[in-house]
């Protein structure tokens, strides 16, 4: 009978939630109507109680027994889905937060100043791209919708978030399903503005063909970091084959559909992106576009293993270089904006923080194995 009775225990327990259609379907089993839906949903997604409702009402005032009575195994189930980690203040008003999902996989999602979060799409990156650290790791796995939204959840407990950028660990075109059900969600029950959810890619033609066709159509920035084709082939290595000129070409008639600009991005590397003849090709490209340039000089990190090739380590330009380049660029009409990564004091750059943890609990199971290997068996008790 106690056999019987743990097995019919275990048969009862609800399943982990894992996307945002198994939240939908345990709202469901709860014979919430979709006005309760929404109504939970948006306390959730408010980092507030799932039973939050209006102020000065009880829940019996709008949400029915059934739905209440399930709350509580909701709310744990939802705070299962990703947990804090650790976080790490910087010096420029950044928080680095180290989210730790429920398989012990980490990501990454930074808090910046004005309102605005950085949520990662991916364990790890297939991209590849030479200058980031989290393209070092490879693919892991996917970041589930719940996922995704559970980092802005996350986040709202600690202070306001009125822009989500999807530029965290991970390229979001390679996790397209569980991104564009993130931003749907944020865009409606989240109350987020629909420009200021930020696509980021490194260019797929999937994302120009589908966010047109989307009820929340996010604003895109598109990594471009070079005018030179084979350039950024390098840089980008398992990026899709699309030069820069037919990168900004698609970008141009998306920002003409939606009325957003588009931001281009181009992380800046001494001695290899920042010469004049780069300069003046942006000049050609940018003519006439609905476009603003987002120029981040590399995070140059001690330890970071990131290298051009030859021996030689990826830097940023000194201070007064990229004063001239927005300079020249700005005298000339292309709106140039210089984006430093936020929390550098800390390890700020995308994928440094998780690598550093990962590196630490691998030092430890090191030690640990080390130990066992070197203490002494203990005698055998002859009682």
């Amino acid at each position: 009978m106690k056999c019987t009775d743990a097995t019919q225990v275990l048969a009862f327990r609800p399943m982990p939630l894992l996307t945002l259609a198994d939240l939908d379907q345990r709202l469901h089993s709860l014979k919430a109507l979709p006005i309760h839906r929404g109504r939970v949903l948006r306390a959730w997604l408010n980092g507030k109680a799932l039973g939050a409702g209006p102020r000065h009402q009880a829940q019996e005032n709008f949400l029915p027994l059934s739905v209440r009575n399930g709350l509580p195994a909701l709310s744990e189930a939802l705070d299962a889905v990703a947990q804090i980690h650790s976080q790490h203040p910087g010096a420029d008003d950044s928080v680095r937060l180290l989210v730790k999902m429920a398989d012990g996989q980490m990501i990454e999602s930074v808090l910046l100043p004005r309102d605005a979060l950085c949520v990662s799409t991916q364990v790890g990156c297939a991209v590849g791209c030479r200058f980031c650290m989290t393209g070092k790791s490879g693919l892991i796995r996917q970041v589930s919708s719940l996922e995704i939204v559970a980092q802005v959840v996350l986040a709202r407990r600690l202070r306001p978030v009125k822009k989500v950028v999807f530029m965290g660990m991970g390229e979001p075109a390679h996790n397209l399903d569980n991104v564009l059900e993130a931003i749907d969600l944020l865009g409606t029950e989240g109350g987020i503005g629909h420009k200021n959810l930020v696509f980021s890619t490194v260019g797929d033609r999937r994302v120009f063909e589908l966010l047109p066709q989307q009820r929340v159509r996010p604003a895109l920035a598109l990594s471009l970091h070079t005018t030179k084709s084979d350039l950024r082939e390098h840089l980008l290595p398992r990026a899709p084959k699309i030069s820069p000129q037919e990168l900004l070409e698609l970008g141009e008639e998306y920002a003409r559909k939606t009325g957003y600009p588009i931001q281009y991005q181009w992380t800046l590397l001494k001695g290899i992106n920042d010469g004049q003849d780069e300069l003046d090709e942006i000049l050609r490209l940018f003519k006439g576009k609905y476009a603003l340039l987002n120029v981040i000089p590399f995070n140059s990190l001690e330890g970071t293993g990131l290298e051009a090739g030859n021996g030689v380590s990826y830097e940023r330009p000194d201070a007064e270089r990229i004063r001239e380049i927005v300079k020249y660029l700005h005298s000339r009409y292309v709106l140039t904006k210089v984006r430093n990564s936020a929390g550098q004091d800390v390890d700020g750059g995308c994928g440094q923080l998780r690598a550093r943890a990962e590196g630490a609990a691998q030092r430890v199971d090191m030690r640990r194995l080390r130990d066992t290997r070197t203490v002494p068996a203990t005698p055998a008790s002859s009682s």
